[in-house]
């Protein structure tokens, strides 16, 4: 089954945005780096990009509200009222960004009801994109457009071997403490260090088994890549095994969270021993 109309739209607009993002990454002259209240870095990436996808999802048939990393604040009394919507991160990684480690992505989501049900990730160094949508499925779109279904691994009782991706700049306490337990229940187990959303999207393709993220995120930050994972076969859970899910509160801050790629596996034996 080829993916739906709607994720095309998605695709072309990420990528469209991509092409924004490269001709910072690319140029010559300084980069002019801004620093917001919450202390996070802004170039002129993030700023081009955001405009460009707002545009472009504004003027799409059915105009839903749209909620960006670079938007003004919106209050939750308004937010709550918001059946659908789209979640967008413009520059997933911008500190990746500026160190030009090419690990940077466009992130454009569709909520619907508290559920990230269509994602696109867009990685405008390598050219590569991540579509998912529930229902559909996943796909991994290489850069001349030829699309590949996506899938996680299955892991089997007797599994021995777990591939767990990491980010390079969070990895505290609680994230070690669920690595010291997987060590004791798999003989080998392989740290994959990756930055932004690619983390998801390495799941969703069966590069890795698993994620844990015991530090803040964004909503933003995960919604994108959780669709494609989840539409891949995988899931995202809280720390409590609870569904993650989008605009419930007023903060626009995740709980913490575990992704994995066999959401049939009993994680929860492991992580949850005394």
């Amino acid at each position: 089954m080829e993916y739906s109309p709607q994720l095309q739209t998605m695709y072309k607009i990420a990528r469209a945005a991509g092409q924004q993002i490269m001709e910072v990454y690319e140029s010559s002259a300084p980069m002019e780096i801004a620093t917001k209240g919450d202390e996070s870095p802004l170039t002129e990436a993030d700023r081009r990009a955001h405009k460009l996808i707002v545009d472009a999802l504004s003027g799409l048939p059915h105009r839903l509200p749209i909620l960006s990393e670079e938007s003004e604040a919106i209050a939750f009394d308004e937010r709550s009222g918001w059946q659908t919507y789209w979640l967008v991160d413009p520059l997933d990684g911008t500190k990746e960004f500026i160190s030009r480690n090419g690990e940077f992505t466009v992130n454009i989501a569709l909520i619907e009801s508290g559920i990230a049900r269509a994602g696109v990730v867009y990685e405008p160094v390598s050219g590569f994109t991540y579509v998912g949508e529930l229902g559909y499925g996943a796909w991994k779109i290489e850069p001349e457009g030829l699309a590949e279904r996506i899938f996680p691994t299955t892991l089997t009782p007797d599994h021995q071997c777990l591939r767990v991706v990491a980010s390079r700049s969070h990895m505290g306490k609680l994230e070690q403490q669920i690595l010291a337990r997987l060590r004791e229940r798999f003989k080998d187990l392989e740290i994959v260090n990756m930055g932004s959303s690619l983390k998801f999207c390495l799941l969703a393709e069966g590069e890795a088994d698993f994620y844990p993220r015991l530090a803040p995120t964004s909503e933003w930050d995960t919604a994108a890549a959780h669709a494609v994972l989840r539409a891949a076969g995988g899931d995202v859970v809280t720390s409590d095994f609870l569904p993650l899910r989008y605009n419930q509160k007023a903060e626009l801050i995740n709980p913490h969270f575990m992704a994995m790629a066999d959401a049939s596996f009993d994680w929860r034996e492991i992580i949850q021993q005394p």
